[in-house]
């Protein structure tokens, strides 16, 4: 718990609008998209590192944990305060500081929403392409966190491939920066932007960053593709990667999946198996031989529907189908179990066809869709937590389908991260050795341990440190 001494210091610190200790205030910031209720002991709205920087130095002596939270977006708990103490909520920090047209550079702090940037970037003829599914709530601190992907990463990769530096407060409190701002190379020392992206706030506090930004695509086309076999869709992916056209976007939905969505659409995929959403952009002429080879592709593959949006409109209805998939699966189990494997792209027939025998070994309904062009498949295994049987035989369907995808030569985590959900999972894939370097790491950094606890690794230790 934090004092009334404590309070009243972090009243100081921010001013008596900018910190909450109000029961309202600490059940709004207990959960995140895992749903799972963790009440911190109080909420801070900082306004910038300064505030950061006086608060972790005020943890550090105090020994209470601090958690930095974005907009609670995350599948993985990583932003759950577990032990108590401050949430650190970034959402005063939304400014869009400037971009830079002449060197294709933004510099945004952390509290930005993904789809804000994107749209400022597009209204100046930019391209920010991180594209998460919960861009429009998601926000850029959030992303680098978890080095968030989405349905782009397939060509234009993840958001650690757009960070050209960041102004971090490390858990001890000193404020410094990695990285460049606005050139597209730099070797001056180790690369401590990579190690603070895709550390899940354990390391650092993301207060400014610096992105990279690419000219924005003149010509784009948008297909819907329907199959009346999961495999054939899995096969057509392959193909398509085999046949070197690299889609913008390349995704796929099972029987499950449309079965739900279909209520919130009414796209009328009675019959169909699977779909493929799949986007390419570039130069007219470049985009429209795309289309033909993917509409020929797609017949080999045994497609039985094959409809290109020929306006903004039909976009947004295609589109609305694959939104809407995560939110619309408590139709059919009220609990899921969601998990986001990446196997190598030649694997995704194997992976589709092993979750298929998992399902049916044990008598789960297993729902998988997801950006099949870089084999990252979102794996939801439904279940109701008021049945226990159920909710074991979930479970284990869990690690079955983390075994299958490691015997592939995957990995159990594309986008969502360890946080508390895969923590029991993390030796399944990395080594203890490889474990211990990284808790080294955490342990130089974070030598109290006070910043976002009981994240990625187990505990071993006393309260509050690793």
């Amino acid at each position: 718990m934090l004092s009334a001494a404590l309070r009243g210091e972090l009243v100081k610190i921010l001013g008596k609008g900018n910190v909450s200790f109000e029961r309202e205030a600490l059940v709004s910031y207990s959960y995140d998209a895992m749903n799972r209720k963790y009440p911190p002991d109080g909420v801070a709205f900082p306004g910038g590192a300064g505030d950061i920087s006086r608060i972790l130095k005020m943890a550090n002596r105090e020994n209470f944990p601090v958690v930095p939270r974005g907009a609670g977006t995350g599948f993985t708990g990583g932003s759950l305060p577990i032990e108590g103490g401050l949430t650190l909520s970034l959402e005063r920090m939304r400014n869009i500081r400037e971009i830079d047209a002449e060197n294709l550079t933004a510099d945004v702090e952390p509290g930005v929403i993904t789809g804000d940037l994107q749209a400022e970037a597009e209204s100046r003829g930019l391209f920010y392409p991180p594209d998460p599914t919960s861009v429009k709530f998601s926000t850029i601190g959030g992303n680098i966190a978890e080095n968030s992907g989405g349905p782009r990463a397939i060509k234009y990769g993840v958001t650690r491939d757009y960070v050209l530096g960041l102004e971090v407060v490390m858990p001890t409190g000193e404020i410094v920066f990695t990285g460049t701002r606005k050139t597209l190379k730099g070797v001056v020392g180790y690369d401590l932007t990579r190690l603070i992206v895709g550390s899940e706030g354990t390391l650092g506090v993301v207060t400014r960053a610096f992105l990279r930004l690419l000219p924005l695509p003149p010509a784009q086309k948008t297909m819907l593709i329907t199959f009346k076999s999961l495999e054939d869709a899995a096969g057509a992916v392959s193909s398509i990667i085999n046949a070197k056209i690299v889609p913008a976007t390349l995704e796929i939905m099972d029987s499950v999946c449309l079965r739900c969505v279909e209520e919130y659409v009414k796209a009328g995929f009675g019959g169909v198996e699977a779909v493929l959403l799949v986007e390419v952009d570039g130069r007219e002429d470049g985009v429209g031989a795309d289309v033909e080879d993917i509409r020929r592709i797609s017949t080999e593959n045994k497609a039985v529907g094959f409809r290109v949006a020929s306006t903004k409109n039909e976009v947004k209805d295609i589109w609305r189908v694959r939104r809407n998939v995560s939110p619309s699966l408590n139709r059919v189990r009220p609990n899921k179990l969601n998990e986001d494997v990446v196997v190598p792209r030649s694997r995704l027939v194997e992976l589709v066809r092993g979750i298929r025998g998992i399902a049916e070994t044990r008598g789960v309904l297993i729902a998988s869709f997801g950006h099949a062009g870089d084999g990252n498949i979102h794996v939801n295994v439904m279940f109701d937590k008021t049945n226990a049987d159920e909710t074991g035989r979930g479970e284990d369907a869990v690690k079955d389908i983390f075994e299958l995808t490691l015997s592939l030569g995957g990995t159990i985590s594309g986008e969502h991260g360890i946080g508390i959900a895969k923590l029991p999972y993390l030796s399944m894939e990395l080594t203890p050795d490889t474990i211990e370097v990284m808790r080294k790491i955490k342990r130089t950094l974070d030598p109290n341990g006070i910043l976002n606890p009981g994240k990625i690794f187990s505990k071993e230790r006393s309260p509050g440190y690793i």
